[in-house]
């Protein structure tokens, strides 16, 4: 696991190397290549070096955090055009991936915590830097006030547990059960305000409509998952009390879900509507964590994995409307049909994965997520069908809405997608919905 981090860490003077935008991407593609080529050991840690190490869980999280790194840097040719800061932004999506990499292959919880809340800095240089209105300074407080205010609670759980234990190992951990009330809130409301959940996810549109395509991308593939990886990994020592509790979540979260998927349509922002869809996306994802099944589990993980791609995908067709537009209103963007056919067919590829068409990883997940759901309370069906029904809904709306109508006369000087574009937009598609055929790797890691 070490050669990685190095091999990160010696790729950071390449950024301040002149035109070197497109070789620190192919080292990039190199390091994934390398990563995924592992001998896997598919139901123990593998790979152990210090305090790092890697199960399946942590592999599948940092292949996404790599592959969308790489994409990132192939959407942000804009910056590279304008030669706007252009090695600093390298350095930051670098040392990101870097912090990114090591919170998913650490084992012991401190360091687990160091890194989880070091991603927020290079995030925020990016909101902050790179990003577009004024308000960015903002989203910029907003995102990390949130996420400081809830974790100093879960640095004091994480030293507790080592006070009671003698050990923070995640490892030993699932041989411990802790029955207290104030610990499992401490531990848990860090990562519920990172997923986000309802009533926690206000900075999230915020963050998102004020981020550069780049960190978009980033947010919506990656920070989002930190949250629903932290809670997988501190779950197995807080069953007692999560059995008692967990029926707060689960209501939050899907009622939440639900007037998210209400709240979609009333967005005239791109990037907005598909911000709060991620917030609906994640609050299944909640519930399926918190319900502690082996179901809720699998389908927690595949959904984050099949919302990584998804998600990030549409960040980066928003933005490839933007660019051209310099607008994300959906009153400005319609008719695009007319302008772009083929990125018609991508917005529609996407968005049909988005409401879980099949073969998107996104159905296997909601299938998984809907049994387990339905396995502990059948009165959640309710919710289920509507989240389930809006999110089909919201889709269908946003594409409809920017695809066909009357287009805006001041978009005649248009120029049409570029190949980059299509692969950026290929890239994002193609392990989305052909990692279905090799399900079975998800779908064993216990």
């Amino acid at each position: 696991m070490m050669k990685f981090f190095m091999l990160l860490v010696f790729l950071m003077p390449m950024c301040f190397m002149k035109n070197m935008f497109w070789m620190v991407q192919m080292v990039l593609f190199f390091m994934m290549f390398m990563f995924m080529n592992l001998s896997m050991g598919i139901e123990f840690f593998f790979n152990l070096s210090y305090m790092m190490s890697c199960d399946i869980m942590s592999y599948g999280l940092i292949l996404l955090s790599i592959w969308i790194s790489i994409l990132m840097i192939m959407a942000s040719e804009n910056i590279n055009k304008m030669n706007f800061y252009i090695n600093f932004f390298l350095f930051n999506v670098i040392f990101l991936l870097m912090m990114l990499y090591l919170t998913f292959s650490m084992m012991n919880m401190f360091m687990f915590y160091l890194f989880f809340e070091g991603s927020l800095i290079p995030t925020l240089m990016l909101i902050i830097g790179w990003g577009y209105q004024p308000e960015r300074i903002k989203a910029g407080m907003y995102l990390l006030f949130y996420t400081l205010f809830v974790s100093l609670p879960l640095l004091m759980g994480i030293f507790y547990v080592f006070n009671e234990m003698n050990s923070m190992i995640i490892y030993f951990l699932k041989f411990i059960n802790m029955d207290m009330y104030m610990l499992y809130f401490s531990m848990i409301m860090a990562f519920l305000v990172k997923m986000p959940m309802y009533f926690v996810h206000l900075w999230l549109p915020k963050a998102h409509v004020e981020a550069p395509v780049s960190g978009s991308m980033i947010l919506a593939g990656i920070m989002l998952k930190l949250g629903g990886y932290g809670l997988l990994r501190l779950m197995i020592f807080l069953q007692q009390v999560n059995l008692k509790l967990n029926y707060i979540s689960i209501v939050i979260s899907l009622v939440g879900g639900f007037y998210i998927s209400l709240k979609c349509f009333c967005q005239v922002d791109i990037k907005s509507l598909i911000a709060y869809s991620s917030v609906a996306h994640m609050s299944l994802v909640i519930s399926g964590i918190m319900i502690m099944n082996y179901w809720g589990f699998l389908g927690a993980y595949i959904m984050m994995i099949g919302h990584g791609l998804c998600s990030s995908g549409m960040f980066c067709l928003a933005n490839i409307s933007y660019e051209r537009l310099h607008s994300r209103s959906l009153y400005i963007n319609k008719g695009m049909m007319n302008f772009m056919p083929s990125m018609s067919l991508w917005w529609f590829l996407l968005m049909s994965s988005n409401m879980a068409a099949p073969p998107s990883l996104n159905l296997m997940g909601e299938i998984s997520l809907i049994n387990s759901l339905m396995s502990w309370s059948w009165i959640s069906m309710i919710m289920l069908m509507l989240i389930s029904f809006f999110s089909a809904g919201y889709s269908l709306y946003l594409y409809s809405y920017i695809q066909h109508g009357k287009y805006y006369s001041g978009i005649y000087s248009y120029y049409m997608g570029v190949s980059r574009e299509y692969l950026l937009l290929l890239l994002h598609w193609l392990p989305l919905n052909f990692m279905i055929v090799k399900i079975d790797y998800s779908m064993i890691w216990f």
